[in-house]
């Protein structure tokens, strides 16, 4: 996202008429993209149910059977495939180069974010909803700025696009307040341009949330919201849990860069046989999900999806899992993650905070650990590893304990500091490196990659 000078007299910009449109339209957008964005989550859960629960039992009597996803993700491969080599704007940013901010699509690369993404999700790929979201509700903002005036200058187009960005996450996170962090610490917004964008997302996402607990009253369909229904409970920072908080941070920059360093050497691979190669993807995801099941008697289901459903519940019952259950479930994660990152269409958060999470009660059973500071810890460093976002990263391990957050705040900020100070030490997984290559057609690969993760590019 392109930021303005930093020279922005604060005062005289409030002041000015242009941006008290601005505010009064970042309102009134905030009911159609809270409605379209409650829209696509509710649409997402209900192929979710029908495919991978109400059909099968309408068809096998004794249960779903262990390899049920497996076709489905197969088709899932299929159909992202197909939208990314035929659609404009190819579906989107490609998540194996890190969480994006920025970039936003215009108008005809919107219906291609949005099948990619619905294919993503909703038939089993390991992808969070945020991503798209994000895109759509910018997208949308900045179509509509456009329309109303074609010669927009780059300031309002940055405002509106944030304000429908922001709007479109408001309550995916459990907060409008850390979707606003985790975008304006993507986007590298600061300054006097910080307040200027930050007041008309803020208005726009409080009235998107306000839609969305409305839309949740009337349909019945849920908030969408990652919420933890059963917190451990917190207890007061201790030198061991803070000595385990710098173990937690070095593993989570390891286990990061292999999920990172998988999604991008298949790429290659992707884009020679876009379609063949993605549902043979979509296959070993499936198989994978079924591996899990058969070995572990657990549902394939904690295998699939973003994570933000099956969390609650994993957190709940974290006591019933033994250890070997645990790293099987964050092996078999792993693995379906970096292949979701390399060919699909969604977002790195979810799966990072699920993965997290897993990490950190498998470590709950050791001298001086507890449950509580282990799950934050683990979310924390993930986050940081995958999103590269350290204050993002932070407040999410912090949040989702909720009141009980605060007390494992020093454990959480040493597990991200190790984290993501580990993560840019490391010999880089090549999405820094700029290799002037020809874009083959049909794939989503530029002509250079870009010189950076956070550089504003559709690949």
């Amino acid at each position: 996202m392109t930021t303005p000078a930093p020279d922005v007299d604060l005062a005289t910009v409030m002041r000015s008429k242009p941006y008290a449109v601005a505010l009064l339209l970042a309102a009134a957008l905030g009911i159609p993209i809270s409605l379209i964005a409650y829209g696509f989550l509710a649409a997402v859960t209900k192929i979710q149910r029908y495919v991978f629960s109400d059909l099968p039992g309408d068809i096998f009597s004794g249960g779903t059977p262990a390899w049920w996803p497996i076709p489905w993700l197969a088709l899932c491969g299929v159909l992202t495939a197909l939208t990314i080599r035929y659609l404009p704007g190819n579906a989107g940013h490609s998540p194996a180069f890190g969480f994006h901010a920025g970039g936003t699509p215009v108008d005809k690369e919107l219906p291609g974010i949005i099948l990619a993404a619905l294919a993503t999700l909703s038939l089993g790929a390991v992808l969070g909803p945020e991503a798209p979201l994000i895109a759509i509700g910018g997208g949308l903002a900045v179509v509509t700025v456009h329309l109303l005036k074609s010669d927009a200058p780059p300031m309002a187009l940055v405002i509106m696009a944030s304000a429908g960005s922001f709007t479109a996450i408001s309550t995916l996170f459990g907060s409008p307040i850390l979707a606003a962090f985790l975008i304006m610490e993507a986007a590298g917004i600061g300054g006097a341009t910080l307040s200027l964008v930050a007041v008309p997302g803020l208005l726009s996402s409080g009235i998107g949330a306000v839609v969305f607990i409305g839309l949740d009253d009337l349909t019945g369909l849920g908030t969408f919201s990652l919420a933890l229904t059963s917190v451990p409970t917190a207890v007061n920072p201790t030198v061991a849990t803070l000595c385990w908080a710098v173990v937690i941070g070095a593993i989570a920059a390891v286990l990061g860069w292999v999920i990172r360093f998988v999604g991008l050497s298949l790429r290659p691979v992707v884009h020679a046989r876009r379609i063949v190669v993605t549902a043979g993807l979509g296959l070993l995801i499936g198989v994978t999900a079924t591996a899990y099941q058969l070995m572990s008697g657990n549902a394939f289901t904690q295998v699939l999806f973003s994570g933000q459903d099956a969390l609650p519940e994993l957190v709940a019952h974290a006591a019933d899992y033994s250890v070997g259950v645990l790293l099987l479930l964050g092996l078999c994660k792993t693995v379906v993650y970096s292949i979701s990152l390399s060919a699909f269409r969604g977002g790195p958060v979810f799966p990072s905070i699920f993965i997290g999470a897993v990490l950190g009660i498998a470590m709950n059973g050791l001298p001086g650990m507890s449950m509580a500071p282990a799950i934050a810890m683990g979310i924390g460093a993930m986050c940081a590893v995958m999103l590269r976002l350290p204050l993002t990263s932070a407040l999410l391990g912090v949040l989702l304990l909720g009141a009980d957050g605060v007390t494992v705040t020093p454990q959480v900020i040493v597990a991200v500091a190790v984290a993501f100070v580990l993560i840019n030490v490391f010999p880089d997984t090549g999405a820094e490196k700029t290799t002037p290559s020809p874009t083959p057609e049909g794939s989503d690969l530029p002509a250079s990659r870009p010189s950076s993760p956070s550089g504003d590019t559709y690949a």
